[in-house]
């Protein structure tokens, strides 16, 4: 499945398979996560730099040939897809923020395709516990929502707003963790509040209520801007809030009394190796859980649809092979 052009809907195409350089793999995909990155890419409100690309960051699949991994090894492919090493983000330990980083989806032909080819530095040994639509989601939902969690440092009373595919891998972690977990879906999505209380969430509601006690940390998944405000409105002193969302809508205009007493907001960018290494030794200790509605690889677009409606729990994923 192709993206041609922001605003167009994705194109099915038969190409011809691509052929691994040196450093990459050939992998035969059997399924692929379906992100909101890929809606923002489809509505361009994340640049495509050079059409046309085949989309999909949340890759599972099976190597065929190429550098790093024997042939028939389960890998997963997550949405940073190369950096360059050198510059002082990666020296320091911090690739997410490369400036040269390229992108699985974006820059690199992702896995909307029955194969797909990556840098087998970037690729992930998968846990034997989840199978292939299940293990998807954790290779972006639920990557770029441990890495907002762990910028929520030590927090006791945690805020998910928007539980859709990361917070509800998201929610499972951090009850595992110990940490008390509240969510917040759309305005009277009952059904979205008691799926959130199913996985562990001791508080349920819509985004337009207050929580029942403040929080100490408020995650942001959903892409409005102004759930920022909203959220930073239910901190404890100290608190922070984290927007994990690669695109977000302007965050309204708001007093300074509401940032202060060392409240904070900062953003979460990409991901890095280690963030997936310890998610996925983390998974099958949780264990996680994660709901999931199948579509064939021609569906694609009823699937993006379908995520930006809300019309499924969890995550979406392409079943390929």
């Amino acid at each position: 499945m192709v993206l041609d052009a922001p605003g167009r809907p994705l194109r099915l195409a038969d190409l011809p398979d691509p052929e691994p350089r040196p450093g990459q793999v050939l992998l035969d995909v059997h399924a692929c996560g379906v992100c909101r990155t890929d809606l923002h890419l489809l509505d361009g409100e994340v640049d495509v730099p050079d059409p046309p690309v085949v989309p999909g960051h949340q890759i599972v699949g099976r190597v065929v040939a190429g550098d790093g991994f024997e042939p028939g090894t389960r890998v997963g492919v997550p949405w940073l897809g190369w950096t360059d090493g050198t510059c002082r983000f990666c020296r320091g330990g911090r690739e997410n923020l490369c400036p040269q980083a390229r992108f699985t989806g974006r820059d690199i032909d992702g896995g909307f395709a029955e194969r797909a080819v990556a840098d087998a530095r970037f690729c992930f040994a998968l846990p034997e516990g989840l199978d292939d639509l299940h293990v998807a989601p954790l290779l972006c939902a639920g990557l770029i929502g441990y890495r907002a969690l762990r910028m929520a440092g030590d927090a006791e009373r945690v805020g998910l707003y928007g539980f859709g595919a990361s917070a509800h891998l998201l929610c499972q972690v951090a009850v595992w963790q110990g940490r008390r977990v509240f969510a917040f879906t759309r305005p009277g999505d009952a059904e979205g509040q008691a799926f959130a209380r199913s996985l562990g969430a001791e508080w349920a509601g819509g985004s337009d209520e207050p929580p029942p006690e403040p929080l100490d940390a408020a995650l942001i998944f959903a892409p409005a801007g102004p759930l920022v405000t909203t959220a930073l409105r239910a901190l404890e002193r100290g608190g922070v809030v984290v927007c994990a969302g690669i695109h977000m809508s302007d965050i309204p205009s708001f007093p300074y009394e509401d940032l202060w007493l060392e409240r904070e907001i900062r953003s979460v960018a990409n991901l890095t190796r280690r963030d997936g290494e310890e998610l996925l030794a983390l998974a099958p200790r949780v264990p996680l859980r994660t709901t999931v509605t199948p579509y064939p690889l021609e569906w694609a677009n009823e699937a993006l649809d379908d995520l930006r409606h809300g019309r499924f729990e969890g995550a979406a994923v392409l079943r390929i092979r």
